[in-house]
């Protein structure tokens, strides 16, 4: 018994000890609590201290800037986590103590311990962030603005993109290139403000390098500065300014890159080129709006807002710099101060452009151009500089906004004699190519959506005129015409544009002895405003080169002899006697005929012996009983029986790559091609009767577009050596016209031997094959060396063919498919696989684009077996396959080599028979997977399968996935089996009709699981649906800036799922099978939600947990609940309050409802929402309520002094048992007199199986509906609410009161005689089963 007197003693004593001591025996006696309280406490702390770090590490990836207390506190916790550990330390070695302790320890480590835990308890009660971290100032930034700088959207998102590139990883270099004159410079000087005042650098420094740098004197200079500032810092950014060309940094002593990570520089130049020779982050500075470009005008000019007639005309003058800021500021700060005559004068001389004469008006834009236009010349030599000077020069004379097609450009540029020492069209197409690529990245000329068309600027075009007016090449560019303008004899080319029909024609001669070049164009404004021209018009024109006609009609006699001219482009022209005309061009080398009627093509062709490149599309005569009524449509002109319309749209230059709608066939004389030995350019884009073996003559021929019918395919091959460029399409109803920009074939409804096409398959690089038959594969087949210039295949209704290529017979040598980008398969009958056989070297190496859609027999499309194979894929779509089992076929041996490394989307659709889509090695390397969309695959199981028995599984990292969506996937078990890093970009998900959906995310990180529960931190997830999926485990989303969520039926398979799902730091949603929706923390918590949608959540009883009441809504538009059977309510009054654009409210089968809205004696006196009744309840917005099946619903609305529902459009409320009163005071307060309610909106009232409904609104109220069209209210039995219509057609509804004075009561009593009570209405405005009655 004796070693049970020890404890029985000790327990006596710390009795006592407790109930007598001081409070310094606790340290003693509750050692073993202090203890416990201590290691909880330190572990709360170490584990808060670890979800801070995970916050703070993610704001920092996001460039954000961390807040200073989250800092100190960081600083704070690591301390006293080490200043801990040894105590932890000391705690774990004693532990080993139990009925004897060392009294003396005892006390001096608890004492320590308690002394600790006040502070660790401090550290966690402020670790409450709601955000760790602030975005950079850029979308949206205050800018700290300058002299000249004009804070525009374009100078704003410029601005935006620099100081993310500064703020990136890894960028070192930044280029910001753009127009002269732009404000490049002036940005340039507010980003470097911008980054010294928000301390991004220690130091900014910017210099200019100008157009001739000289770089000894930089290094004197500059150099010994920037040397002795990087010595003093670690981050310095350096703004060089006026940047020509490429230079070494470090030859004027700036250290970047691994010599100096944190320098930043940033390069300002005219000239694309120079940013990417030097590696650049490219940015390029655009124009102003016409908004923006007006208010920097008023402000340089100084024009007052009541001076109005004066802006008018001075917003005309604004409009003449279009957009550019430097000519703003110049025209604005040259016309100051004039007077309105000054001003309308400036404006007339900007309309007849007189202004280009006088450079003291434009002179500060002129002199920028005029030094980017001299340096084209600059580093090459003389012939070639003035060649892409005339190449900008031709730009202008051009109408004012056109897109102009290159290749009338090009034509007109070899018309012109541009880059004579290349004999070839191809050769001087590339290079009069290149020339325009130089005058892009210099400024002079702008790029558009097509690869086929450039722009020039209007100021840029106004420049080229000035440089025109005088001197060797002297234009005159009109864009309207209708008079006959003052003409010298000095000009080269004369653009004019739009002649009017008020010009009956043109003079019968004029004198130009120097003109070169010539465009003529009719009217624009109605059908066939053809611009008629004799052709002694141009009898002393002998030195012209180029004439471009659109819309013009020649009488007669045709035209005159031209010796020179070179280039003949006409477009919508009728041109009679043109045939016998042609042997007045003896020198044409150009000929295009684009919808333009003529009488034949002849024999005289044949005397054209310089002619290298004909284009013909041509429109013969219209059958008589055709009204001939053109409109324009892409180059298109449709001709109808009948035309009822005025004016139409005018046409524009056009390639005529296009058909018509009432086509003749154009009759080609046979052999007359194949005397026209010097072609070199073949383009035949309309029907036609060309024998193709008559190309065989042409040895020349480098480029070919023809439309050819099946009979034109001959039996043997045609040889073509030459040939770089074609575009061959046929079929009888085809109606792609392509042209030759590539080499590209089109082959339709065909069934014959391919053999005619043997020289072309060779090297063809677009290839479509619909309807062809006999063909069971494409190599060897179609083509044996294998396709590899092939860089685009589409097949469709192909029935006979089974694979791409057949390697069987193939001893391995074979190299096939290896340039090919895209392929589209659609509706192949038979097709088997791609390969049959081993896959042939470099295979599928270079693919990026996949779409197969509706082929019944395939079952396996890839089996990945060499190197490098599907390495580039970036987009797959796979559709209507109902027999494949699997998508990539990957054999053991091969795991290492197979790799979807560029995957970026994958689209699924109706594959029935695949159960997974990626195995584990493939998933592993889809680093870039930004789209997943799988749909209606009835049998898949696994998104990625568990692996074989011998396949390593790793964790997947999916961190650029943008978007997740799966649906109607009826076996699916599992998405992602094990994932790390989590979903950090990931903006929407949709997971709906999975019914055997298990789990969505597993993790092993720790940081990724709440108790049982996956913790998803998605912070730019915007869309979140999770529909039919009651099998589905419970998972936590934090989503700040969730916009849509809708949640149906999710996880109810599942107990209650609370254990384990804690109070979080931060806002979360609860996907799953759980009491509660939403944990709020801060009033801004997701206060971005537009859309909400809860059903068939069986557990929920409050959507928002909101501790403290305070969480606004003011975005959300849309609320639907339906079936979830025990919520208790919606929103707080304060939440309520802010609901001002909340527009449709659907409440329908939730029985536990008592209030939509907490009344203030339900909402917890710890709430810091203040006094709600400062603001009255009103939903501004709200045009539709449906609220049914709420049996325990006593009310719908409270309501103040003001309309709570003015829009109010559709209000159904039935089958809600215990709804005793639609709409209530939200203050009970006694009603003396009667108030009147007023629904302006409200079309349609509906008020159906309501047994224990009292009231529409409350006592003493009187509702009135003028826009009311439809009423129905049955069985409400205790409904003591009238209706009735007043003179006016206005449908009211009142309440009786019990007691009213006594005037009151009389007026009272008539109403309410006549109104309808306890009886079913039918109503509605154009009649029904009941009438209300009519109260005046």
């Amino acid at each position: 018994m004796a070693e049970y007197v020890a404890p029985a003693v000790v327990k006596i004593v710390a009795d006592q000890a407790k109930e007598y001591a001081s409070p310094y025996f606790g340290y003693f006696f509750s050692y073993g609590k202090i203890v416990e309280d201590f290691t909880n406490q330190r572990e709360a702390l170490k584990s808060r201290k670890q979800r801070v770090d995970t916050q703070v590490d993610e704001a920092k990836r996001q460039t954000e800037i961390i807040y200073d207390d989250v800092d100190n506190w960081l600083t704070s916790a690591e301390e006293e986590l080490k200043e801990t550990q040894n105590l932890k330390d000391e705690i774990d070695r004693v532990k080993c103590f139990k009925w004897c302790p060392k009294w003396g320890w005892r006390y001096s480590l608890s004492k320590k311990l308690a002394e600790k835990i006040p502070i660790i308890s401090k550290l966690l009660e402020t670790s409450n962030f709601a955000q760790v971290g602030y975005r950079r100032p850029l979308q949206g930034i205050e800018f700290i603005t300058s002299t000249g700088f004009m804070d525009s959207e374009s100078s704003k998102s410029t601005f935006n993109q620099i100081m993310e590139a500064i703020n990136a990883k890894g960028v070192n270099m930044i280029g910001l290139h753009g127009m002269p004159g732009v404000g490049k410079t002036t940005l340039a000087k507010e980003v470097g403000k911008h980054a010294r005042e928000q301390k991004f650098f220690d130091k900014v420094v910017m210099f200019t390098m100008s157009q001739n740098p000289d770089i000894n004197k930089i290094q004197e200079g500059k150099a010994e500065e920037l040397f002795r500032s990087m010595q003093r810092v670690n981050k310095i950014l350096v703004i060089v300014d006026d940047l020509w060309e490429e230079f070494k940094m470090e030859s004027i002593g700036i250290p970047f890159g691994d010599e100096h990570e944190g320098c930043k520089i940033l390069l300002i130049t005219r000239r694309q080129q120079v940013c990417t020779k030097m590696n650049c982050k490219e940015i390029q500075l655009g124009i102003l709006s016409e908004d923006e470009a007006w208010v920097l005008f008023r402000d340089k000019a100084r024009l007052e807002d009541d001076c109005s007639t004066l802006n008018d005309v001075a917003k005309e003058v604004a409009a003449q710099c279009k957009g550019l800021p430097l000519a703003i500021v110049v025209v604005a700060n040259a016309l100051k101060g004039e007077s309105l005559k000054g001003w309308r004068d400036a404006n007339q001389r900007f309309k007849d452009s007189t202004h280009l004469y006088d450079e003291e008006v434009l002179g500060g834009v002129l002199e920028p151009l005029k030094l980017s236009y001299d340096y084209l010349k600059k580093g090459i030599n003389q012939m070639t500089g003035n060649h892409i000077q005339m190449c900008f020069l031709l730009c202008s004379l051009f109408p004012e906004d056109e897109e102009i097609l290159i290749e009338i450009l090009i034509m007109c540029g070899i018309g012109v004699g541009l880059f004579p020492n290349f004999s070839s069209i191809e050769d001087k197409r590339k290079k009069i190519v290149e020339a325009l690529k130089k005058l892009q990245k210099s400024g002079l000329l702008l790029e558009t959506d097509g690869a086929d068309t450039i722009r020039i600027h209007d100021v840029i075009r106004d420049f080229a005129h000035w440089l025109t007016s005088t001197g060797e090449n002297r234009f005159m560019v009109k864009d309207t015409l209708e008079k006959w303008p003052h003409m010298e004899e000095s000009y080269t080319a004369i653009a004019l544009w739009n002649c009017s029909s008020i010009i009956k024609k043109f003079p019968d001669k004029v004198e130009f002895s120097k003109l070169k070049t010539l465009f003529l164009e009719g009217g624009r404004k109605r059908n066939r405003d053809f611009l008629v021209v004799f052709g002694t018009f141009f009898e002393e024109m002998k030195a012209l080169q180029v004439l471009l006609l659109q819309c013009v009609s020649f009488p007669l006699k045709g035209f005159p002899s031209l010796p020179n001219l070179k280039t003949l482009w006409c477009h919508n022209c009728m041109l009679k006697n043109f045939s016998s005309s042609l042997t007045n061009m003896k020198s044409l080398e150009i000929l295009a005929l684009i919808d333009t009627e003529i009488d034949e093509i002849s024999e005289e062709l044949v005397k054209l012996s310089a002619l290298q490149y004909i284009r013909l599309n041509l429109l013969r005569r219209i059958p008589k009983y055709f009204n001939y009524s053109p409109t324009h449509d892409e180059g298109i002109f449709n001709y109808s029986p009948t035309h009822n319309e005025g004016i139409i749209s005018p046409p524009s230059l056009d390639l005529g790559l296009s058909g018509v709608e009432f086509e003749e066939e154009m009759n080609i004389p046979p052999n007359l091609v194949s005397r026209l030995t010097s072609l070199q350019e073949l383009h035949v884009i309309t029907k036609n009767n060309l024998n193709l073996l008559e190309l065989k003559s042409l040895s020349r021929l480098t480029a070919l577009s023809l439309r050819l019918s099946t009979n034109q395919i001959p039996l043997e091959d045609f040889v073509l050596p030459k040939l770089q460029r074609y575009a061959i399409v046929v079929g009888e109803n085809y109606g792609i016209n392509r042209e030759a920009f590539i080499r590209t074939l089109d082959i339709q409804d065909f069934s014959s031997s391919l053999s005619a096409f043997n020289n072309l398959f060779c090297n063809v690089e677009e290839l479509n094959l619909r309807n062809v038959g006999g063909q069971k594969n494409i190599v060897p087949s179609i083509d044996e060396m294998g396709l590899n210039e092939l860089t685009s295949l589409q097949l469709k209704s192909c029935n006979d063919m089974e694979f791409l290529i057949d390697t069987k017979n193939d001893q391995g040598s074979t190299v096939a498919f290896s340039n090919l980008v895209e392929l589209n398969i659609e509706s192949m009958a038979s097709l088997k696989g791609l390969c049959y056989g081993l896959s042939p070297t470099r295979f599928l190496q270079n693919l990026r684009e996949v779409i197969i859609n509706g082929c019944e027999e395939l079952q396996v499309i890839f089996q990945i077996d060499k190197p490098l194979m599907l390495s580039n894929l970036t987009e797959l779509s796979l559709h209507s396959l109902p027999k494949l089992k699997r998508i990539w076929e990957v054999k053991p041996s091969h795991r290492a080599i197979a790799s979807l490394q560029s995957l970026k989307v994958v689209r699924i659709e109706y594959c029935d028979n695949l159960k997974t889509i990626f195995s584990p090695c493939l998933a592993l390397s889809m680093l870039h997977l930004q789209e997943l969309d799988i749909r209606y695959c009835d049998r898949l199981e696994q998104v990625i399968g568990f692996g074989e028995e011998d396949e390593i599984i790793e964790n997947h990292f999916w961190t650029k996935l943008k978007t997740l969506r799966i649906v109607d996937c009826q076996l699916l078990k599992y998405v992602f089996a094990t994932l790390s890093q989590g979903f950090p970009l990931l903006e929407s998900l949709c997971l709906k009709n999975c019914p055997q959906l298990l789990q969505v995310f597993s993790s092993t990180e720790e940081r990724d699981v709440i108790g049982d529960h996956i913790l998803l931190n998605v912070p730019f997830l915007k869309n979140l649906k999770v529909s039919n999926c009651p099998q589905i485990s419970c998972f936590i989303v934090q989503a700040q800036l969730i916009e849509k969520l809708v949640l149906r039926n999710v996880g109810n398979s599942h107990q209650l799922c609370n254990t384990g799902v804690p109070i979080l730091n931060e806002g979360c949603i609860v996907v799953g099978n759980h009491e509660e929706v939403f944990q709020v923390q801060g009033r801004y918590s997701f206060s971005s939600i537009e859309k909400l949608e809860l059903m068939n959540l069986l557990e929920v009883r409050v959507i928002w947990n909101d501790f403290a009441q305070v969480v606004t809504l003011e975005n959300l538009t849309t609320l639907t609940l339906r079936d979830c059977k025990k919520l208790g309510y919606i929103f707080s009054p304060m939440m309520a309050r802010s609901l001002s654009h909340l527009g449709n409210l659907f409440i329908l089968g939730c029985e536990e409802i008592k209030r939509l809205i907490l009344a203030k004696d339900q909402v917890s006196s710890s709430s810091s929402n203040g006094d709600t009744s400062l603001q009255p309840m009103s939903f501004p917005n709200l045009t539709q309520i449906v609220v049914t099946d709420c049996k325990n619903l006593s009310s719908l609305f409270p309501f103040g002094f003001v309309p709570v529902l003015p829009k109010l459009e559709r209000l159904i409320v039935e089958r809600n048992s215990k709804l005793e009163q639609v709409f209530e005071l939200e203050e009970k307060v006694e009603v003396v007199a009667e108030e009147e309610m007023k629904f302006d909106k409200l079309k349609r009232l509906s008020l159906e199986e309501l047994p224990g409904l009292i009231h529409f609104c409350p006592k003493g109220y009187h509702s009135v509906f003028p826009a009311m069209i439809d009423l129905k209210v049955r069985d409400c039995p205790k409904l003591t609410t009238g209706f009735f219509i007043d003179s006016q057609e206005f449908v009211h509804c009142k309440t009786k009161v019990p007691q009213l004075v006594e005037q009151d009561a009389v007026e009272e009593s008539t109403t309410v005689r006549n109104a309808i009570f306890n009886e079913n209405i039918d109503w509605s405005q154009g009649g029904g089963e009941s009438q209300l009655p009519h109260i005046t």
